[in-house]
């Protein structure tokens, strides 16, 4: 966000939308229990409302103001970003792309794997889509199928696949957790996936372990699959290999966005009309409230940091930091709070990023390391939440299950929190911890 050094001033009261924000959703979830039944942009849009009503000034300099947040360089690329992946992601599963993947990760599995394999399908599925949502829906039927073939626990299997799906939440490219991570903490992609792949990927191996473990003794089973359309899992591959190469994630976006629509074109995935439709629905159903979010997020936490909210949150977390390592604790406790509050891991950033980005500037934290732990903290959080949408769809589309029989077999989730923490305490991986002057 657009930082201006003449507006120095401190004002707790300036923080008081945020509290409607988070007010909204306590009575949502006291009165139906649910807290999805209050829509994120709705909640967004009376808080903004509240943001101009409790500032300073005559209408149009509070409107001019909350429209200059929202016009915010950093905000519009990150619409930009959000528009090329939901058109990539739309047009990726029309073509087939996921039932591909999940074909030949299937088709090839040893016998008593199957509990790992869905994990590392999960895994790279999330990785390449960019959605744990995306990723849940479309390997919960599966794993439901499996599960009593193999004769596994339906929770058990179910938290496999949700495990999985954080993983590439986490690490994805394309993904709106890392877009907003790195986008508010101004580092790159690529360097952010380098520090955060040394912190969870310990934790990775560690689950897959568990998942070969668990496979020991269960029914044999040969999945039925189809003969796996490769040609298929090609924009995925590219769209991978390009951004791990360090090329820019618009061009990235762009041209696995253009393989897609080759892929589909020329496999008989989808005709032109098809591919039209498609990519609309990845950008408008799949992205556009993320995107409105994404503007009002940024006039009002203009708006805040002018009356001078965020300057005042800032002193208030620091003032009785004396170490990166206490800074860092502030960082991760602030994002599962806000994580708790709104049950949506982007939502979290966005909030969290901008006061993060002051606090690493003043300890002298790398922002690479920043955006990591951002990132991951939110993902722990929202992976274990049993009202946020992960663990609902899960529980939907494996017949009804409660969401809080999955959450003792969330291994993965509960591990990368796990490693963060030692992250911190360890100050692990050093070679991206600034020393204090």
């Amino acid at each position: 966000m657009e930082t201006n050094n003449t507006h120095t001033k401190t004002n707790g009261w300036a923080l008081l939308p945020l509290a409607v924000f988070f007010a909204l959703y306590l009575i949502t979830f006291a009165f139906t229990g649910d807290l999805s039944r209050m829509p994120v942009s709705v909640a967004f849009l009376l808080t903004s409302v509240a943001a101009l009503f409790f500032s300073e000034g005559n209408v149009s300099n509070r409107l001019n103001i909350f429209c200059k947040g929202a016009a915010n360089e950093t905000v519009l690329l990150m619409v930009v970003i959000f528009i090329l992946a939901g058109a990539f992601a739309g047009s990726a599963k029309a073509m087939g792309a996921v039932d591909a993947t999940v074909q030949i990760t299937l088709r090839f599995l040893p016998q008593n794997m199957i509990p790992a394999g869905i994990f590392l399908a999960a895994c790279f599925i999330s990785m390449s889509m960019g959605t744990s949502c995306g990723t849940i829906a479309a390997l919960t039927p599966i794993a439901v199928g499996l599960s009593g073939q193999i004769g596994m626990n339906l929770p058990a299997m179910i938290g496999i696949v949700v495990g999985g799906a954080m993983f590439g939440d986490n690490l994805s490219f394309i993904s709106d957790t890392t877009i907003v991570a790195t986008r508010t903490q101004g580092v790159r992609m690529r360097d952010k996936f380098i520090v955060n792949i040394r912190i969870v990927l310990p934790a990775a191996l560690l689950a897959t372990l568990l998942y070969l473990y668990q496979g020991i003794g269960l029914n044999e089973v040969t999945a039925e699959t189809t003969n796996a359309a490769w040609i298929r899992v090609i924009p995925y591959l590219v769209v991978l290999a390009t951004a791990i190469a360090g090329m820019n994630v618009i061009t990235v976006l762009t041209i696995g966005f253009a393989l897609c629509g080759i892929t589909g074109l020329c496999t008989g995935g989808f005709n032109v009309w098809e591919w039209a439709t498609a990519t609309h629905t990845g950008i408008v159903a799949d992205m556009g409230e993320l995107i409105i979010v994404s503007l009002m997020a940024g006039g009002l936490f203009e708006v805040i940091r002018r009356n001078g909210g965020i300057e005042w949150l800032v002193v208030k977390l620091t003032q009785n930091i004396r170490t990166q390592r206490k800074a860092e604790g502030s960082l991760a406790a602030l994002t599962v709070f806000t994580n708790l509050c709104t049950a949506n891991n982007t939502i979290a950033l966005i909030i969290v990023g901008p006061i993060a980005r002051n606090i690493g500037r003043e300890y002298r934290i790398d922002g690479r390391r920043t955006a990591s732990l951002l990132d991951t903290f939110s993902c722990f959080a929202q992976g274990l939440l049993p009202y946020g949408a992960q663990l609902l769809i899960a529980s939907g589309l494996a017949g009804g299950i409660a969401p809080l029989e999955i959450v003792p077999y969330l291994y993965y989730p509960f591990l990368i929190g796990i490693a963060s923490v030692l992250a911190i305490l360890f100050r692990y991986p050093r070679r991206y911890v600034l020393q204090n002057h």
